[in-house]
Formats: C-alpha cells, sequence, structure tokens
C-alpha cells in the first residue's frame, strides 16, 4: 500500500519538491543579504540603520509569509480534496475497494503518507524562513503578533496536515472534487482567521498586569474614547489579550470630567495633561517566556483536530457503497 500511495502521490511530491528547492534558494540568499546588512553587521551608534534595514526587507519577508500562509489551502484543495473524490469520480474506487486490503487499511496508508509529506514540507519551509528572518524579527520584538506567530518555528507545520485531511475528508463526504477543493479553500482560511484571533488567546489563562499610563504610552495608543475606552496598548513580546479602561488612583474608572477636558486639548499636550490624573490600566496577556508553549499548543491543537477528522474519515469509508 505504501508503495502503491507512492506510485500515485510521486508526481506532486516532485512539483512539490522543486517548488521547495526553489524557496529553499530564495530563503537562504534572503538570509545571507540580512546577515551581511549594515544594521546587522554594525557593532555601536546602529539606531539610524533600524528604519533602513526594515524598510528594505519588509516587503520580502511579507511575501514569503504570504507564500507560508497560502500553503495550507494550496495542499488542502490539491493534495487533499482530490484523494477519494477523484477515484469516486472515475469510478477507480470501486477497484479499490473491493480488494483483499481493506478499505480503512488503502484510506490510513495515503492520509499518512500524503499527510506526512504535506507537514515536512510546512516544516522546511517554516525552519528556513525562520531562520532567514531571526534577525528582521530580533529587530519587531514581538513573536506574539498573528503573522510572525504564524509563520514561524512549530505551528505552521500543523496547517497544512489539518488543511490536507479536511480536504481528503470533504472529498470522501462529497464525493465530488471541485466542490471539496472550493470548501476545503474557504475552511482553512476561516480556520487561519478563527484560531489566532478567537482559540490562541484561550489556550492559556493570561495573566493580568497593572501598567501606568505615561505620557509616552498615551502617545503611542490607536485609540482613546471618550468614555475612557482605550486600545494599542503593547507590552513587549506579550500577547495582549484584553485591556481595560483608563483607571484612576482609587483603581476605578477615571473621573470622566477632567479626562475629557484632557482629551479636548492638542495632540501635544494630551498624552501629558493625562498622565497628571495619575491613570493607570489592567492588562490581560500571555508573557513572551509562554511563546514556546503556545507553539506545542497550537500545533497539538492542529494535529489533534486532523486526527478527529482522520478518524471521521476512516469510519466513513467503511460505510460508503462502492
Amino acid at each position: 500500500m505504501i508503495w502503491l500511495s507512492w506510485r500515485q502521490f510521486r508526481g506532486q511530491a516532485l512539483a512539490a519538491g522543486i517548488v521547495l528547492g526553489a524557496l529553499a534558494v530564495t530563503l537562504v540568499v534572503v538570509g545571507y543579504q540580512i546577515r551581511n546588512s549594515a544594521f546587522v553587521r554594525c557593532e555601536s551608534d546602529c539606531g539610524g540603520l533600524a528604519a533602513p534595514f526594515q524598510d528594505r526587507f519588509a516587503n520580502r519577508l511579507y511575501f514569503l509569509d504570504a507564500g507560508l500562509l497560502a500553503l495550507p489551502a494550496v495542499i488542502g484543495a490539491f493534495w487533499g480534496a482530490p484523494l477519494v473524490a477523484r477515484e469516486v469520480e472515475a469510478g477507480t474506487h470501486r477497484l479499490v475497494w473491493n480488494q483483499s486490503v481493506t478499505r480503512r487499511r488503502w484510506l490510513l496508508v495515503k492520509l499518512l503518507v500524503v499527510g506526512v509529506a504535506s507537514a515536512v514540507v510546512a516544516g522546511l519551509f517554516s525552519a528556513l524562513l525562520t531562520w532567514a528572518a531571526s534577525p528582521y524579527d530580533a529587530v519587531a520584538g514581538d513573536r506574539f503578533t498573528a503573522l510572525l506567530f504564524g509563520t514561524r518555528n512549530l505551528a505552521p507545520a500543523g496547517y497544512p496536515l489539518f488543511a490536507f485531511v479536511l480536504g481528503a475528508a470533504l472529498g470522501l463526504l462529497l464525493r465530488r472534487t471541485l466542490p471539496a477543493m472550493a470548501l476545503t479553500v474557504v475552511l482553512v482560511v476561516v480556520a487561519q482567521i478563527v484560531v489566532p484571533t478567537l482559540v490562541r488567546p484561550q489556550l492559556r489563562t493570561p495573566v493580568t498586569t497593572s501598567v501606568p499610563m505615561t505620557a509616552e504610552a498615551i502617545a503611542n495608543l490607536r485609540f482613546l474614547g471618550t468614555d475612557a475606552e482605550i486600545s494599542g496598548i503593547s507590552i513587549p513580546g506579550a500577547m495582549v489579550v484584553s485591556t481595560s479602561k483608563l483607571l484612576g488612583p482609587d483603581g476605578d474608572v477615571v473621573d470622566l470630567a477632567p479626562y475629557r477636558s484632557c482629551v479636548s486639548r492638542s495632540p501635544e499636550s494630551a498624552p501629558a495633561c493625562l498622565e497628571a490624573l495619575d491613570l493607570h490600566v489592567r492588562v490581560a496577556h500571555h508573557p513572551a517566556d509562554r511563546y514556546w508553549t503556545f507553539q506545542w499548543l497550537e500545533l497539538g491543537l492542529l494535529v489533534g483536530v486532523a486526527g478527529l477528522l482522520a478518524g471521521l474519515a476512516l469510519w466513513s469509508v467503511r460505510r460508503r457503497p462502492a
């Protein structure tokens, strides 16, 4: 069965190997250029080189990040969805499903062979991108942002595996290749939005910290509401989950009369006026030292969901009429 699965998959594997080889060359070149840039080689008084360094490499790394984010949908649509649906449409499944090898074993081997290949391709892509971008990421200093977290280290290896098994299960259930491909792409994109925004922050209980609102911190906020709501507060290296309203020294929401009086001032004088009110906020966040815990948790979550989908597919294939 392994040999048969490899024979059926070798064309796709060869195409993936060629693409991965081209990506590897690109990433090695980008990584070499980053490491030989003036900012990375600078040893003293380097502050003025940081902005040009980020401007030079930002677009290239965003392009590579986008490629890794698109990989799960591509694998799910072109490796997963046709895995069973194409054989059902062609009618060749009748020959396979009536051999001495059981349907479950036939499907299990195909899922394992192609599923492992999906994770390996994504893992190698992620490892090379993580290596190439590491000096740039050190400047950014926030590995918990959705883009960096989802395209570095371990978590990216789980999404293609999940997408592949999802595509295979949908192909088996729908028995039509094109609808399965389309639905796979939609669900993978939904998962890539839902997991970072809704699931990831809930994987562990956040830590609550009181953060004083200095004039500098207030000036860097993205939003300052008339009812003392704020957004845009950050803690270096941490994942901020939620932020309270602006609180006064007594721990209650700031008195809105002096607060609004400060907010109505010019953008230049308002931060100093608000700092004089001795404000602070309570921030629920995940500290920077939880980064690897979250990488493992998200990888485990995706592998677990892929396992459940594989179980559903194996249960379903036994009951499908030939």
